[in-house]
């Protein structure tokens, strides 16, 4: 490779070497400085170094017609900052060339994940499609920004999209993006979802059944005409699951000797075990199996209840508590074990919550 001393005046008279398609010129006075005069008459500056292996590599910096050689030796000094600290230019390029784009990592992968791993990937699918698809599908992973996921999250409010589902979806985004992280997906290290609060709603209120409501209520359970809705009511208060996790509930998963339920399929994919009172012990042991399969069978269908909302609404306006929910049921256990001096950690583990944020919500 011949070396010299390059200049402006250098720059415009050098010439690729006959018979050759390019001739690379190396700096006698900036050390890995290059010029490359290609047989067309093109030329480019670059820097040549050494990688993290003691590979000789180059690093285009401009084409010399667009900058001057000391405009050229500029960032030839900033690209050796960076290297020197671990930055090297190639491997920067090459993970940016090959980040899929946002909508091709979901098809290709998160939504096959999620049809594996999660009951509720076809919500993901539907938040997906009419949301974040349109909004950052044309994006590379690389190219999702901080700035992007806050206009993106503002933009729905305004359009007058619920605070519910505005928040689901930056949910979702997150959750996808870590998977990405974790898959060590090309150009991406941070999720730009980390420091994007979730809207405040104002319409969410928690309720917690005092130990008055409680008897109150269940004083009205046991006049149902429903001969299952105290037992139903009483494991879900007693152990904070959700509602079709009850429901679905077969007496195959119930471990009596160890005073442990099994969920085997719950809403993350994941199955995960909690732990049963004795109180609830005695509860199911008062219920008669008779063959079945199921916890709590409906002696109208002989399956699983699909819904109970009829006589546990009856029930709730007769107690006097016309605004509790179910779902209160588990935020009123949550509290429960929060009280008696379970650790927030204990909580996000029996009610199967991946981040502890959502556990704080309880």
């Amino acid at each position: 490779m011949p070396k010299v001393k390059l200049d402006s005046a250098q720059v415009r008279s050098l010439q690729c070497h006959p018979g050759s398609r390019k001739t690379l010129f190396l700096d006698t006075s900036f050390n890995g400085f290059t010029l490359e005069v290609r047989q067309s008459g093109g030329k480019t500056f670059y820097l040549r170094y050494q990688d993290e292996r003691s590979r000789t590599r180059y690093t285009k910096l401009a084409d010399a017609t667009h900058l001057t050689v000391t405009q050229a030796k500029l960032l030839a000094k900033k690209a050796i900052s960076k290297i020197v600290v671990g930055n090297d230019p190639n491997e920067t390029k090459r993970c940016t060339r090959n980040s899929p784009l946002f909508s091709t990592f979901i098809s290709e992968q998160y939504l096959i994940h999620a049809q594996k791993n999660k009951k509720s990937w076809k919500t993901d699918l539907s938040y997906l499609k009419n949301h974040l698809l349109p909004a950052s599908g044309g994006n590379y992973l690389d190219e999702i920004t901080n700035e992007q996921v806050s206009e993106f999250k503002h933009n729905m409010h305004n359009k007058g999209y619920k605070v519910g589902t505005c928040n689901h979806c930056l949910i979702l985004l997150r959750h996808a993006i870590n998977l990405a992280i974790k898959w060590e997906k090309e150009g991406i290290k941070k999720n730009p979802v980390s420091s994007a609060d979730l809207f405040w709603d104002e319409n969410h209120i928690d309720r917690f059944l005092s130990t008055v409501d409680v008897n109150k209520l269940f004083k009205v359970l046991k006049d149902s005409n429903n001969i299952n809705l105290l037992s139903i009511v009483s494991m879900l208060l007693l152990t904070g699951a959700r509602k079709r996790e009850v429901l679905d509930a077969k007496w195959e998963h119930i471990n009596f000797n160890q005073k442990l339920w099994l969920i085997p399929e719950t809403k993350s994919g994941k199955p995960r075990y909690i732990p049963l009172s004795n109180v609830l012990i005695n509860i199911l042991n008062s219920n008669p199996q008779d063959g079945n399969i199921w916890l709590f069978l409906n002696p109208k269908t002989n399956l699983p209840y699909q819904s109970i909302f009829a006589s546990w609404d009856r029930a709730r306006q007769i107690a006097g508590l016309p605004n509790c929910m179910m779902h209160d049921l588990r935020h009123s256990y949550a509290s429960f074990l929060v009280n008696n001096g379970r650790s927030l950690y204990e909580v996000q583990k029996i009610f199967g919550h991946s981040q502890i944020k959502t556990t704080q919500q309880y």
